[in-house]
């Protein structure tokens, strides 16, 4: 089986220097146009199943992606975005610094490990993580199939 592990196109949060995790925007213009040269790129590969992040800017991408490779597409809840920044989540990052400085801290210190309020742990995202990406694969009939998600899971993924 061929999987292509993929990130969702550059969104308007990343333009705004937002703390992401597990919100929802959605794909910037640039962001669409760098979809659409993958959808072209995977065009002739023959994809035979798409699964996506429930979040928009996945979604977004995924559709983009099945238009053009002609591939059904189908959402997985737990390969969604890990709530890495808790309450600084969707915030501009100098103002989260300013305004939550302890908890600002916290990520500058250990990206994975911390105990920022109102974020998922490590642990817990990776034990929602890898069980959804090993079903995908092992309930998988397909022989080339597109996985599209975020960072943090895709990360996660291949770090374990």
């Amino acid at each position: 089986m061929k999987i292509y592990l993929i990130r969702h196109g550059e969104t308007t949060g990343d333009l705004e220097d937002r703390y992401g995790g597990d919100y929802e925007d959605h794909l910037s213009p640039n962001g669409i146009n760098q979809v659409q040269e993958l959808g072209n790129k995977l065009k002739n590969k023959n994809l035979q199943m798409i699964y996506c992040s429930p979040r928009i800017r996945a979604t977004e991408t995924a559709k983009i992606v099945s238009e053009i490779t002609n591939s059904p597409m189908r959402k997985v809840e737990d390969i969604r975005e890990r709530n890495a920044y808790g309450i600084l989540t969707g915030m501009i990052k100098s103002e989260a610094k300013q305004q939550f400085s302890k908890e600002f801290k916290k990520l500058q210190k250990d990206k994975l490990y911390h105990d920022v309020k109102n974020s998922e742990d490590y642990n817990s995202f990776k034990e929602r993580v890898i069980p959804a990406f090993k079903g995908i694969m092992y309930n998988s009939k397909f022989e080339s199939i597109a996985i599209i998600s975020h960072g943090g899971p895709i990360s996660c993924f291949v770090r374990e």
